[in-house]
């Protein structure tokens, strides 16, 4: 039978839980081809199919087998890294000095004192190109998402071991399982629920998830404050960083000690860049590696470091 099988879809789950909450772009941009999905319960097991004519995706999941495959006029499932490389938002990761010049990441890193209304300050917003979609609970909660299962999750996928897609399903698998930053609670979510979960579990229900959202690509350059706005919930927030995957996968922290603000940037030609931003007061037990202590010249545990967010990172706070 057609329709969404062992609950609800993802974005009613979301208008259920979170009434009063608007859904971010990040989220919005992850449901865009998974909203109007047609889900079929069979004999064979779970059939999800998603996305417009002619640019679909379609993952199936039935008898312990599930594919991932995409139409040869739409865009990959996998978006591919660098071998090697490990985010920056992650802090407990060292970055290297080739990864360090070559991470447009380094343009995200600045001092909370940088926040100052005419303060000029490095800036890059590139758009994302990780269209992974979120899958149903039901659907992601079935399939194995460990280091251990790894080579059964590549033979489900259909990806060929060794490839670039199959090393940027296990990094990002094996930095889910990483143990985080003392003072640090992590959480990689396979879902939009369990994201959402995960986030009410922290801050309660009445939360703002919010996201950066621009048009269109930055250029590189330097960018003046124009305006910044401390987000309500004090020093506690929840971030979630989407991942590399062949589904749509978060990475998020519960830190405290941190606090998110909307800033406006101004370019050179006047135009203005709404982003958000998240100052983390403590980062005494952050590696001392960091890309951000290199960035910023700074030691571990001594200034405030702020980070703005991509795209498609999203920040909870408490209303």
């Amino acid at each position: 039978m057609g329709g969404h099988a062992g609950g609800p879809p993802p974005e009613m789950y979301w208008k259920r839980v979170l009434p009063n909450s608007p859904m971010p772009k990040a989220v919005k941009d992850s449901l865009q081809f998974a909203t109007g999905a047609t889900v079929n319960q069979g004999n064979n097991g779970l059939e999800i199919i998603t996305g417009k004519p002619g640019r679909k995706t379609q993952i199936t999941a039935g008898k312990g087998v599930a594919t991932v495959r995409k139409d040869p006029r739409g865009k990959p499932v996998f978006v591919v890294v660098q071998p090697g490389y490990k985010s920056s938002f992650i802090y407990n990761y060292a970055a290297n000095e080739t990864q360090l010049h070559d991470n447009p990441n380094t343009a995200f890193f600045f001092l909370e004192k940088d926040l100052t209304p005419g303060t000029k300050i490095n800036f890059h917003l590139a758009k994302s190109d990780n269209r992974a979609i979120f899958l149903p609970r039901v659907v992601s909660d079935s399939m194995p998402f460990s280091s251990e299962k790894l080579p059964e999750i590549l033979k489900e996928l259909s990806v060929r071991p060794g490839s670039g897609e199959a090393k940027s399903i296990e990094q990002t698998i094996r930095e889910c399982e990483a143990k985080g930053v003392a003072g640090e609670e992590k959480y990689c979510a396979t879902s939009l629920e369990s994201m959402v979960d995960f986030a009410v579990s922290k801050l309660g229900r009445n939360v703002e998830a919010v996201s950066t959202d621009v048009e269109k690509e930055t250029r590189v350059g330097k960018y003046t404050v124009s305006g910044e706005r401390k987000m309500a919930g004090g020093d506690e927030v929840v971030i979630c960083h989407k991942q590399n995957y062949a589904y749509a996968v978060f990475y998020c922290h519960h830190t405290k000690s941190s606090v998110a603000y909307a800033v406006t940037l101004m370019g050179a030609d006047e135009t203005e860049v709404p982003v958000m931003a998240v100052c983390h007061a403590d980062t005494s037990t952050w590696n001392p590696r960091h890309v951000a202590f290199q960035v910023l010249k700074i030691t571990p545990g001594t200034l405030p470091v702020c980070h703005f967010l991509p795209e498609d990172h999203i920040v909870w706070v408490a209303k």
